[in-house]
């Protein structure tokens, strides 16, 4: 087994990721030139880590570099070594409830373990005597018991939420709501459909969408709402959400006004198992003035999305469980484990 670690923003993407990604059936944030661009913009940048075995890749990992906040505000040059303490995320940033480190189909779960702690003496030799530990975010419970072990730390975390598809269209998914909360979809479906002043325009690949307005609207939002408590990321910047919202696997969903201010934007991630409902960022009521529901008429198109996709699942990322389970979603169990550096590959 051999560990390869890749700096997107500077190194080649490693070889055979592009199957090593179509094969694992990988989200649109695993592509490699995106997560370059998201690299040179995030004040704690990714590394791409792989494991091959006889020259094939059998798994691979999404690692942060995490600094102190008392260390300045932009990342270290690539190649150069930051000075002060620091820790590793195994994360996927922009993929809510999924782990940072995925396998290759048919890869044994009896030597997963074996290879957690193959990657931990790897990262530890590569990132030197500055690395305090691992921290691996929202993992399963099958990994959770991989990364266990004496002096680590392994606690539930707060969960994602998905609905299964059980449905052929969105109104066999509306019938299995409260009548209260069915009746209030419809209605909100109703008047925002007929809204003259209101331009509601969705669908993958978008080249008409103003990223700079985009990425202004999630920075303003996530200011109104506070910073999740010990939030690694970095807000998106404009350079990454210009080419992410062109992806043809990428669906955007922007609600303006007359004049072409954006009042709303929702991103999806396409995935033939489990679309996932990604970033969100809406003005609040008083400064838009039109289009309350909005929130709400996300999820409905999203689901349409699914029953048309025929997905296994729809995934809407953690936070706000109670309201997503009014409509219909259920949690799902995710745990952080935590590896302070004398027990790394131990």
């Amino acid at each position: 087994m051999r560990f390869e670690f890749h700096d997107p923003r500077v190194d080649p993407a490693p070889a055979g990721w592009a199957e090593f990604s179509r094969t694992a059936r990988l989200h649109p944030v695993w592509d490699y030139e995106l997560m370059g661009i998201e690299a040179w913009g995030a004040r704690n940048p990714q590394q791409v880590v792989v494991a091959t075995d006889g020259g094939e890749v059998v798994a691979g990992m999404s690692v942060l570099v995490c600094r102190p906040w008392l260390a300045p505000r932009f990342a270290p040059a690539p190649g150069r070594r930051s000075m002060r303490p620091f820790w590793a995320e195994v994360y996927q940033p922009w993929l809510s409830g999924y782990p940072g480190i995925v396998f290759a189909p048919g890869f044994p779960a009896g030597d997963r373990a074996a290879l957690v702690r193959a990657f931990e003496r790897a990262l530890r030799r590569h990132l030197g005597t500055g690395l305090l530990g691992v921290l691996y975010r929202a993992i399963d419970g099958e990994f959770a018991g991989h990364a266990a072990g004496r002096g680590r730390l392994v606690r539930p975390a707060e969960p994602t939420a998905v609905l299964e598809n059980r449905f052929e269209s969105e109104e066999d998914w509306l019938k299995t709501l409260p009548s209260a909360r069915r009746s209030s979809l419809r209605r909100r479906r109703r008047r925002i459909a007929e809204d003259p002043e209101l331009t509601v325009r969705g669908g993958p690949g978008r080249d008409d969408v103003d990223a700079a307005e985009v990425a202004a609207l999630i920075k303003e939002h996530r200011g109104r709402y506070g910073k999740l408590p010990l939030d690694t990321r970095t807000i998106p910047s404009a350079g990454f959400l210009h080419r992410f919202v062109r992806r043809p696997d990428v669906h955007t969903l922007t609600y303006a006004d007359p004049s072409g201010r954006l009042l709303a934007v929702n991103t999806l991630l396409d995935h033939p198992d489990s679309p996932c409902m990604q970033h969100w960022a809406a003005l609040p009521l008083d400064e838009r003035g039109r289009g309350s529901g909005l929130y709400f008429d996300s999820y409905v198109r999203a689901v349409r999305f699914m029953a048309q996709r025929g997905a296994k699942e729809l995934s809407a990322g953690r936070g706000m469980n109670e309201l997503k389970g009014e409509l219909g979603f259920l949690p799902r169990k995710l745990y952080a484990a935590a590896a302070p550096r004398p027990v790394l590959g131990r």
